[in-house]
């Protein structure tokens, strides 16, 4: 599996998600070394990642958590049991990484 987090600059969330991605990772039986960190840095960049807010956790090349919205260069909330956040929880990135179909 590719494993890519995709953030814009300034992102207050970027060092937390890196974190939080490696873990996941790890957990699930994948070196955390791996996982590229890019950073988005245009509206067109944006729209060619498809893109939809900072921090973007990516698995071979798709959303782990898909979005209706359109791509932009801005931060990115998710829902978590204790409402919205700035983050997925470990165990919501965990299950979307299992959901992956294998390639």
């Amino acid at each position: 599996m590719d494993f890519e987090l995709l953030t814009i600059q300034d992102c207050p969330h970027s060092s937390a998600a890196r974190e939080l991605f490696s873990r996941a990772a790890e957990l699930e039986g994948n070196d955390p070394a791996l996982i590229e960190v890019r950073q988005i840095t245009t509206d067109e960049e944006a729209e060619a990642s498809g893109f939809h807010g900072s921090p973007t956790f990516m698995v071979d090349g798709i959303d782990l958590f898909p979005s209706m919205a359109e791509p932009a260069m801005t931060c990115r909330v998710y829902r978590t049991a204790g409402g919205l956040s700035g983050l997925p929880s470990l165990e919501s990135l965990r299950q979307a990484i299992q959901a992956r179909p294998a390639p």
